[in-house]
């Protein structure tokens, strides 16, 4: 029989976990933020708390913009130092101070002499019409309304007018103040049509008010309805409206399609196009066989054959650029060579297009010599002919458009002082300075109920934990930063081959910091220096041991191995084991594999593929 046995016993256990807060899991988030994300998550946060707003307290009142400077000069008020305008008395004030020597003038003597000359004006203006009275009556209105702008006779110097018409008609009025209304009319019209014909504009155009504007406004106003599309893909607003559409990037296949809309064809021939066009990558080359593109369009056209294929395949390589659309690098530049033999017939082009159909594997494994022997050429010959092959394009997708430059916008910025130390601060232009709006802050003693009390109070901790989170964020790259340059001091004045064996590890020992932490903080932020823009990750490399019992940054390896291949001979390039004893007596201990890895990576060819003819 078993026996039951009762007992009490107690037990404390202890254990410890990790809970990241919501502010906590903010931080980090926008700690591993590059600049460009962090601005959209600044403009998304502006957008949805009322309690964020742009700090504008560090701007500069008295810099404008060269918007606000353009607009000011454009202006069209005109001075008038006789306006009534209570302003009047501080514009002849400014205007009127000094003369040209630097004296300063009287006021009242500069309007006076003014008057002068008004009073002058309108005695010449009452001589010139009594003078004019004596030989013609000014009040008569006479004019020739039969009168024609184009006749060369009417308009001949020195020629009298000749006024066959009176305003006596055959119902007899002989005074023009008796005419009937229509008869006004009439005349007045007619009057109107003459001064159009005369190209009397009622208002100055844009170009007549400023000349220093171009032409281009009024092109654009002209040309309205057949604009092209390439304007369209440069962002130019072209409605009157003026607003900014955003600017429209056109690739390789929307400038063949282009192409192959201005070429007249059939449907047929035109699907065709179509589907070898879509076939094509972005380096020109085509990627699918033909065989795939004749059953697609087959599927619409059954009809269609092989040799129609291979006719719009031609067509489409003789696009621009020239030689897209080709199978292979061969025919990419046999393409190319055959379009300049048709303006140069010279040996060397001759030899060329003969090089590229014949002995094209000699030519890419460098084999000069037994191509030399082959073509019955002397070297310089030889040397002539690759300048011309050069000059082609083996990649005719990368030069159709124009990729647009992307610049980046330093984090930080490291600058050296007059004793020779060098200091890092952030980029204030980075990102914008955001603050708590106090006028929203102020109306929280407003709130009636406790759902806008809850509103407010959750929006303002929001916003206090993003500014916050921000200047944690600023404060640990600022610091990281700085460790960075210490240490790496020697590459800023030096150059690559002093950069200095740096990892993760040795930043988060001296900073005490988590190397997960680093990692974040260096991915995608940038340090601008006096030998450039690089990122934080730039600085980091592995380290190689030397001669001393010492070690070498990779970094300063590559250098070294970038400077042996550019002062070597072009006729008898050095061999990887060759470079490595090279570096060997500048005590560096690197093996043959490590060396080919690092000369991968800087993308130098073999020493096969280095060989030139000098």
């Amino acid at each position: 029989m078993v026996a039951l046995r009762q007992n009490l016993q107690i037990r404390t256990r202890q254990n410890q976990s990790l809970t990241m807060t919501p502010q906590l899991q903010q931080a980090i988030r926008l700690l591993q933020l590059s600049t460009i994300d962090l601005r959209q998550e600044i403009q998304q946060k502006l957008e949805v708390n009322p309690m964020l707003e742009v700090d504008d307290s560090n701007v500069i009142a008295s810099m404008e913009s060269l918007d606000a400077l353009a607009e000011k000069e454009n202006q069209d008020d005109v001075f008038d130092p006789f306006s009534d305008d209570e302003n009047g008395g501080d514009m002849v004030a400014s205007a009127r101070l000094h003369d040209k020597d630097g004296n300063v003038l009287d006021t009242s003597a500069v309007l006076g002499k003014d008057s002068e000359m008004r009073q002058q004006s309108d005695i010449d203006v009452n001589r010139l019409q009594s003078d004019m009275g004596s030989s013609t009556d000014i009040t008569s209105n006479s004019f020739d309304v039969n009168y024609d702008p184009n006749n060369d006779e009417s308009l001949a110097i020195g020629a009298e007018p000749e006024h066959t018409t009176s305003y006596a008609d055959d119902d007899g009025y002989d005074d023009p103040l008796s005419l009937p209304e229509s008869t006004i009319t009439d005349i007045t019209k007619t009057r109107d049509r003459e001064l159009e014909e005369d190209e009397m504009p009622d208002r100055l155009t844009t170009s007549e008010q400023d000349p220093g504007l171009s032409n281009q406004e009024d092109s654009f106003d002209i040309h309205d309805d057949n604009y092209s599309a390439k304007s369209r893909a440069k962002g130019v607003a072209i409605d009157d409206d003026g607003v900014y559409e955003g600017e429209t990037q056109v690739n390789l296949h929307d400038h063949l399609k282009w192409q192959l809309d201005c070429s007249p064809m059939s449907e047929r021939d035109y699907n065709i196009g179509l589907a070898i066009i879509d076939a094509i990558s972005d380096t020109g080359y085509l990627s699918e066989p033909l065989e795939v593109i004749l059953d697609i369009v087959c599927q619409r056209f059954p009809e269609t054959t092989m040799d129609d294929v291979l006719v719009i395949l031609k067509l489409v390589q003789s696009f621009d650029p020239l030689g897209v659309g080709a199978r292979d690098v061969r025919e990419c530049l046999m393409i190319q060579i055959a379009d300049r033999r048709t303006k140069d017939n010279s040996f060397e082009c001759a030899l060329a297009e003969q090089i590229l159909d014949r002995y094209m594997d000699m030519l890419s494994n460098h084999d000069y010599r037994n191509l030399c022997n082959k073509l019955q050429i002397t070297e310089d010959t030889l040397k002539s002919v690759l300048s011309i092959i050069m000059g082609l394009t083996p990649r005719p997708g990368r030069t159709a458009v124009e990729e647009k430059s992307r610049y980046i916008v330093p984090d930080v910025i490291a600058t050296k002082d007059k004793n020779g130390e060098y200091q890092v601060t952030l980029n204030p232009a980075s990102l914008p300075r955001i603050k708590v709006n106090d006028q929203y802050k102020s109306l929280m003693c407003y709130a009636k109920n406790e759902r806008e009390k809850d509103y407010f109070k959750s929006n303002l901790q929001e916003a206090n934990w993003f500014i916050q989170s921000i200047a944690k964020r600023n404060d640990t790259l600022l610091k990281v930063a700085r460790c960075i340059v210490a240490h790496q001091k020697a590459f800023l004045d030096g150059g690559e081959c002093f950069m200095q064996p740096l990892v993760l590890n040795d930043i988060a020992q001296e900073v005490d910091m988590h190397e997960s932490t680093i990692s974040r903080v260096t991915t995608e932020k940038y340090i601008h220096t006096s030998r450039g823009t690089y990122e934080l990750k730039y600085f980091f490399s592995s380290h190689v041991n030397t001669d001393d019992g010492g070690t070498a940054s990779s970094t300063a390896i590559r250098a070294e191995i970038r400077s042996i291949v550019m002062g070597e001979d072009p006729r008898h390039p050095l061999s990887d084991n060759q470079i490595a004893a090279q570096l060997k007596d500048k005590g560096y201990c690197v093996a043959r594999r490590t060396i080919a890895k690092y000369r991968e990576y800087l993308n130098i060819g073999s020493s096969s593929q280095r060989k030139r003819l000098v």
